[in-house]
């Protein structure tokens, strides 16, 4: 239930367990222990003083002559290099019909060049002990690397073989969207998902955002292996990318190294996007996936904010008091703790380049549904009416200015973040000014951002349980209307 862009998403930050296995083999843990302690003290001084100088920016930035943004951050506490390459080639570019194309695309990539068969590509990867692994989501694809500092150039010259020129082979193709084909079949098994499912359909319509970036039964199995082709020749571009160096390596080394196997990747007329526009929703809309099951799994919620929005942080503490907090927020307390009709209950955004979308979730007895739900509006309702009080304030801010250290306590997450900065035009100083914006949010901010950005008059329940034992819901005038919901698309 991830949506691209609201954090740099672990899937596609290579795994750096194995890679740091290797190391530990060669130098033992007390470097790494060492040098998490190290950010971690330097946060501790930041966020204990209030006054000490804000974190220096993640790194450096250059254009290369071919368009390539190049970010690089020098990071000695440990012998690896991380390296992700993000194209602006999301699920945002499926065409209609063709829903998963970005995703098998990026899938594909280390599949086999000119040069290499998968099997031997795969096994220059083991040889190494490195991480090679790709993925697309809806806003971007991207190439992750992780591999011993030792071993960098040929790491790189791997990775720039299997983004360059790939040969998206016929059966690795049909092996992938196989493999997809049968997710789906395990998905029908999960409620919650096939809720989601639905709830994106309804409120995107014919927006790729309506859509998982792995793609639709349909659409997957309409993918021509041509259509890769064309995909990414189009849209993998040195003048469409931006790749990020981190690690225990010199600036001038990887600058060199990333010249020598990026440089001579050609740029290229970027197609221009097109989307269409997103369906109204005017009033409440309820919809019932028919399961006969026990629990009816909510969805309650309307669209949210894009990434760039500068209500963006006041949206996040006020989303951490609602439901976002865990145990922290109002949906736990009165839902959970006072009601006792949920194990869990919680709120996300997942802002993206379009408005992501804003959701509450949880599950609960079929009967206790309707109950449920008018606990969510009274609580939305109290959000948008009543300033939130300074505990709660000061609890948000605590946690997400404390949390943040942990988004770059590993060479692949901090190359991953650079890349998202860059990506969303945060700038490289991003960690240090997050400190001091959530610091200056007011229990006004929260207030006028709730007022501006929940609708309880115009919202979209999907309700996944058996409909013959739910009760009443709203936007439902009586149990003759309730929808039946093929969620598959």
């Amino acid at each position: 239930m991830s949506r691209a862009g609201y954090e740099p998403t672990e899937g596609f930050i290579a795994d750096e367990g194995q890679v740091r296995q290797n190391f530990t083999r060669l130098m033992g843990s007390r470097r790494l222990f060492l040098g998490a302690l190290a950010v971690l003290l330097m946060w501790l001084q930041v966020l204990g003083t209030g006054l000490a100088a804000a974190p220096p920016p993640l790194g450096e930035r250059e254009e290369l002559p071919n368009g390539l943004v190049f970010l690089f951050s020098e990071q000695r506490s440990v012998p690896l290099v991380a390296v992700n390459l993000l194209v602006k080639a999301g699920a945002l570019r499926d065409p209609r019909g063709k829903e998963g194309l970005a995703h098998v695309t990026a899938l594909l990539l280390t599949q086999g060049s000119k040069k290499r068969s998968a099997t031997q590509m795969a096994q220059e990867i083991d040889f190494l002990g490195a991480k090679l692994s790709a993925g697309a989501e809806e806003d971007y694809a991207m190439v992750g690397l992780t591999v011993l500092a030792r071993d960098v150039s040929q790491g790189l010259e791997l990775m720039a073989d299997a983004v360059l020129h790939p040969t998206f082979p016929p059966e690795e193709l049909k092996r992938k969207v196989q493999q997809l084909l049968a997710s789906f079949e395990s998905d029908e098994d999960e409620p919650m998902v096939m809720a989601r499912r639905a709830f994106d359909l309804r409120l995107y319509g014919q927006h790729p955002y309506a859509f998982p970036p792995k793609g639709t039964p349909q659409g997957l199995k309409a993918i021509q292996r041509q259509e890769v082709v064309d995909f990414h020749r189009r849209l993998y571009l040195p003048n469409n990318a931006i790749l990020s160096v981190v690690g225990d390596i010199s600036r001038e080394e990887a600058r060199g190294l990333v010249m020598r196997y990026f440089g001579g990747w050609n740029p290229g007329k970027i197609p221009e996007l097109q989307l269409p526009p997103l369906p109204p929703l005017t009033r409440p809309e309820t919809q019932v996936i028919d399961k006969k099951i026990t629990q009816a799994n909510i969805l309650w919620g309307h669209l949210g904010i894009t990434r760039q929005n500068p209500d963006f942080y006041a949206f996040q503490v006020m989303n951490y008091i609602l439901g976002g907090g865990g145990f922290a927020s109002r949906l736990m307390d009165t839902i959970r703790e006072t009601r006792g009709l949920a194990y869990s209950v919680g709120s996300t955004f997942e802002p993206g380049l379009e408005p992501g979308p804003f959701y509450i979730s949880l599950e609960t007895k079929t009967e206790n549904a309707a109950e449920a739900v008018d606990l969510i509006l009274k609580e939305v309702e109290r959000l948008r009416t009543e300033p939130v009080s300074d505990a709660e304030l000061a609890d948000a801010k605590s946690y997400l200015i404390g949390s943040f250290p942990r988004r770059l306590d590993a060479t692949g997450k901090r190359a991953a973040l650079m890349a998202y900065v860059e990506f969303y035009g945060l700038g490289l100083d991003y960690p240090g000014r997050y400190a001091e914006i959530i610091r200056g949010i007011t229990a006004q901010d929260v207030q006028r951002v709730a007022q501006q950005y929940l609708h309880p008059e115009r919202y979209l329940l999907v309700v996944a349980g058996d409909a013959s034992r739910l009760p009443k819901l709203p936007g439902l005038a009586a149990a003759g209307e309730k929808e039946k919901t093929d969620a598959k698309d």
